[in-house]
């Protein structure tokens, strides 16, 4: 009868925290990288949140989420976006501020081009400051077919990346 109830406790914990585990796996960059974004951008967890950058040459546009992708309320939040391009030591820093539902939006003096990482800085009311990585412009490697002059070429992509 022991064995019998370790056995059924040891496999509901095992049960259980594979069910934990499992979609934390969904969260990485590889995965979020895998599929198109809502909005065309780039999307990131940072949190309790889903963070979706939309970055365009002096703007930046932030959809913030939950975990299954419902849009969170940005009113009374506050954001700062730091726009790095190549390894120059200069950065951009952008306020973002609610722009409607579930928006950050702020403009700036800057160019996103493939080297550009932008770090963002979001704090809702009532919730900790978090924070999230993006790399825009970077090659979307969704399947990779072929070569062009020895570099990759996602399908129905060309040689260029994805752009906004």
């Amino acid at each position: 009868m022991n064995k019998f109830i370790s056995t059924i406790l040891f496999g509901s914990a095992f049960a259980f925290t594979f069910a934990i585990a499992l979609p934390a796996g969904a969260h990485t960059e590889e995965y979020f990288d895998s599929k198109e974004s809502a909005h065309g951008g780039q999307t990131r967890m940072a949190g309790p949140y889903h963070l979706e950058l939309v970055a365009r040459d002096k703007e930046i546009v932030l959809y913030v989420m939950d975990h299954a992708d419902r849009n969170l309320s940005t009113e009374g939040g506050t954001g700062k976006a730091t726009v790095q391009t190549g390894k120059a030591k200069n950065k951009i820093s952008i306020k973002l501020e609610p722009a409607g539902n579930n928006l950050l939006k702020g403009t700036g003096d800057f160019v996103v081009s493939p080297e550009s990482v932008v770090t963002v800085f979001v704090e809702l009311p009532e919730q900790e400051v978090t924070a999230a990585r993006f790399t825009p412009l970077k090659f979307k490697n969704k399947t990779i077919t072929k070569t062009h002059n020895g570099k990759p070429v996602a399908d129905g992509q060309g040689t260029s990346a994805s752009a906004f």
